[in-house]
């Protein structure tokens, strides 16, 4: 396959713009008083496919928000890749935090990005990755140099849990059929250092409520004589963890897979520097679960951490009040072979058990997913290797990711497909934070680098 680096630069600034489009579009799925612009924003990746060359695309209702499907069936009997991707993002709170409006994307040169990086909320996750296919698409349509189908399915609900997924999948699985899954929702080690995700983590998020008296209370004239909801919460989510780190859940570790020395040895070779790290996170040092390293506490081990917590008067000045609720909203990475319904289960029966007489607890799960783990000796592993080997010029590494994509099991499940991940986002990138962006030199590398994985996955795969 020629190289599309003509057809980038020639386009550049298109794809550029038509990104930043998107990107002003606030698909926040998680907040219902949004619900009008993730349909906008669905009709526009609807759009957006329908220019870059699919035969058919289509906005398919589900109990929740629509998926988008599309597709460019050239022979039946070629090769089928499917691309998965998602176009809702994360809420932009605390808008104060952020350097400029969260949906008013700006491009700003960084130490990383000399060549400029998009900075808006989505533009890593997952709008500008998704956009990489699009425009990869665009490239090979426009060329004729497409060597295989292709098929599009692009959810609004993933930063949510991705509860109509399943029920979608379920109902088209011919319509879904292929022969690898496609997925750009990951990172790379570094601009230089090209990576391949192999492994994520599961999922189990819930929300805790504890309730002490019926009504909030004056401080002076009940304190010390009932309990505080906020003081027990503090105190039972603080005996989650031990000395060493270690979550104290009855359970909670019984199938979790330890590596081998020679597995952790492999991992070791990413080239990771303590200094930088805390550097670039204003930390004077690492924590977490004593006798791992970094890289494989927030890869390898399973996590248990508060996403949120409230509760009582948290206005401006004073009000001495004991309140009657406090709510804490939990989530749990989770290793392969832990499953994220018997997680979930462990951590209620614990959580009810530690509270003290004086207050009730309620335990909600709002959503989960298993862990994965993907074969580097496929077909579709050895494509994207080759790939990654030609536009950047040197051999990827294999490198288990500590985020979740719940519905990659699922696919493997429902699809019978391996999922390949060929994430181009950095560390950096501040995904679910403040101050996202993505580098314009990683969306146009992720251009020029998906056709190649094309290329090759028809080509080893006949």
């Amino acid at each position: 396959m020629e190289s599309a680096k003509p057809y980038i630069e020639q386009h550049k600034q298109r794809f550029i713009d038509e990104l930043i489009e998107l990107l002003k579009i606030p698909s926040i799925s998680a907040d219902s008083a949004y619900k009008k612009d993730v349909i906008n924003t669905s009709e526009a990746v609807k759009a957006s496919l329908e220019k870059a060359g699919c035969d058919k695309v289509e906005i398919c209702e589900t109990p929740g928000y629509p998926i988008v499907y599309g597709e460019k069936i050239i022979n039946p009997s070629l090769p089928t890749v499917l691309v998965y991707g998602h176009y809702d993002v994360q809420p932009p709170d605390p808008l104060d935090l952020w350097h400029s409006p969260p949906f008013d994307p700006i491009i700003k040169k960084t130490q990383l990005h000399p060549e400029g990086a998009i900075f808006a909320r989505g533009a890593c996750d997952d709008k500008g990755q998704v956009y990489m296919h699009v425009k990869a698409l665009e490239y090979m349509t426009a060329t004729g140099q497409l060597p295989c189908n292709v098929k599009f399915m692009i959810e609004g609900e993933e930063e949510v849990g991705s509860k109509s997924l399943g029920w979608f999948v379920e109902r088209n699985q011919e319509k879904l059929s292929n022969d690898v899954i496609l997925i750009s929702d990951t990172g790379m080690i570094a601009k230089d250092i090209p990576s391949i995700t192999t492994g994520l983590r599961g999922l189990s998020y819930v929300e805790v409520e504890i309730t002490g008296p019926n009504r909030d209370l004056h401080s002076g004239l009940y304190g010390g004589a009932v309990a505080n909801p906020i003081n027990v919460l503090t105190k039972m989510i603080a005996s989650l963890h031990d000395e060493n780190n270690h979550i104290t859940i009855p359970g909670f570790y019984d199938k979790v897979e330890e590596l081998t020395a020679e597995e952790r040895a492999k991992m070791a070779e990413a080239p990771f520097s303590k200094e930088a790290y805390c550097k670039s996170l204003d930390i004077e040092d690492v924590y977490g679960e004593t006798g791992y390293t970094t890289n494989e506490r927030n890869s390898i081990r399973p996590t248990l951490d508060v996403n949120g917590i409230w509760g009582g008067y948290t206005g401006e000045g004073a009000k001495t009040v004991i309140a009657s609720k406090a709510y804490a909203k939990i989530s749990m990475r989770l290793v392969p072979n832990q499953d994220w319904e018997e997680i979930t289960q462990l951590f209620k029966t614990h959580f009810e058990s530690i509270a003290p007489k004086g207050v009730t607890v309620k335990v909600t799960p709002h959503h989960g997913g298993q862990g994965y783990v993907t074969p580097i000796d496929s077909v579709g592993y050895r494509a994207a290797e080759k790939a990654y080997e030609k536009t950047f010029g040197k051999t990827p590494i294999p490198q288990r990711s500590g985020g979740s994509i719940p519905i990659v099991s699922l696919f493997e499940k429902e699809l019978k497909s391996k999922t390949i991940l060929m994430g181009f986002g950095l560390d950096s990138d501040a995904i679910h934070s403040p101050n996202e962006h993505f580098g314009i030199w990683n969306y146009l590398k992720g251009i020029e680098t998906i056709p190649q994985f094309y290329h090759y996955f028809t080509e080893m795969s006949k």
